[in-house]
């Protein structure tokens, strides 16, 4: 078998199995609180035009270039979760922004997969934040949960104000995320975006990885066709026939765009349609996936590669971004020029 398809479908079980979730045992009142971030230093970003970090990257043999030195468009790219594992220090609800082992594994899981599609479109500013948790999300102890997400919110504001006010000189903004990056997101356009002035500016907003209701925004619409622009998309990938134990509570009635197609038709998408993710060490792979739609989710079979007998993954969250990686790319283009054509056109 080839190496590399060994590896990546390696690699990809490895990435997307969980090994349990670590339980926090100290109530959030009672546990200390990271101090806060100072967006005007540039360490405190995971992600800025003007410096160097994962999000210039661009894949092994994919022929790309970052382009963000001529984009005329920005992305405030809000990243997931990545404290997942036992705490090391005092802080255990939320993340210490200035905690570089933390930092790094941000730079080389979600900013070079994720952040980076955006670089051939988009100038890329992705904030360090104190996110909360993974724990959070399974505490029965809501307070507690509630707590530590909006902590984290309170960072994801402070650093979009900071934005807003140093960087963005009215330019035209994505707003991407994934998982609690996108709870993050949701809340960040219904108080910034949603029906107020900043709208005109929004481009298109990725909320992946979230299962999000279609009216949770009172102005902004879901986006059902591939050059859209003002409106939003989310997904949510997981193996074929496969309904986790929360569908009724969380999946049911949410919506979910198919990527290959851009609508939110059951139409089965070959992988054919698939323009190439990301896998193993950054490496472009193509025609990954398919994808379908059921059920409010995206139903995907074993990825279209040597050796994806060993992938036994039901669930695959983590790949929400690395499976499409070509076709937001592109799609993330196609709504810029569309913007711009349409602005252009309203002089």
């Amino acid at each position: 078998m080839n190496r590399f398809y060994y590896w990546f479908a390696l690699a990809l079980v490895i990435s997307s199995c969980s090994s349990g979730i670590h339980r926090l045992s100290v109530d959030f009142p009672k546990s200390p609180t990271p101090p806060p971030p100072d967006y005007s230093l540039s360490k405190h970003w995971a992600s800025l035009p003007q410096k160097a970090d994962a999000a210039d990257s661009t894949p092994r043999k994919a022929n790309l270039q970052n382009e963000q030195a001529l984009a005329s468009v920005d992305v405030f790219f809000i990243y997931p979760t990545i404290f997942t594992e036992k705490p090391k220090n005092q802080f255990i609800w939320n993340a210490d922004v200035n905690d570089e082992v933390l930092n790094r594994d941000i730079q080389l899981s979600t900013i070079l997969n994720q952040a980076s599609v955006f670089n051939g479109s988009a100038r890329i500013y992705s904030p360090y934040y104190r996110q909360a948790h993974l724990y959070a999300f399974y505490t029965s102890n809501k307070s507690d949960a509630k707590s530590a997400l909006d902590l984290a919110y309170e960072d994801v504001k402070a650093a979009f104000e900071y934005y807003l006010k140093n960087y963005n000189q009215g330019r035209p903004i994505i707003i991407a995320s994934h998982s609690q990056g996108s709870l993050h997101g949701v809340r960040l356009i219904q108080d910034y975006v949603d029906g107020k002035e900043l709208q005109k500016q929004l481009v298109a907003a990725y909320l992946i990885g979230r299962a999000i209701k279609a009216d949770v925004f009172k102005h902004i619409q879901p986006a059902t066709t591939a050059d859209q622009i003002g409106g939003w998309v989310t997904w949510n990938t997981v193996g074929r026939n496969y309904v986790p134990f929360n569908y009724d509570s969380y999946y049911k009635g949410s919506v979910c765009i198919n990527p290959l197609l851009w609508n939110s038709s059951e139409t089965y998408a070959s992988h054919e349609l698939n323009k190439g993710g990301v896998a193993f060490k950054f490496t472009f792979a193509p025609q990954l996936v398919d994808a379908q739609i059921q059920q409010n989710m995206l139903w995907v079979n074993r990825p279209h590669i040597k050796g994806s007998w060993l992938v036994k993954n039901k669930s695959w969250h983590r790949a929400d971004y690395n499976f499409f990686y070509m076709n937001i790319r592109e799609n993330v283009a196609l709504r810029v020029k569309k913007y711009l054509e349409s602005n252009s056109a309203n002089k």
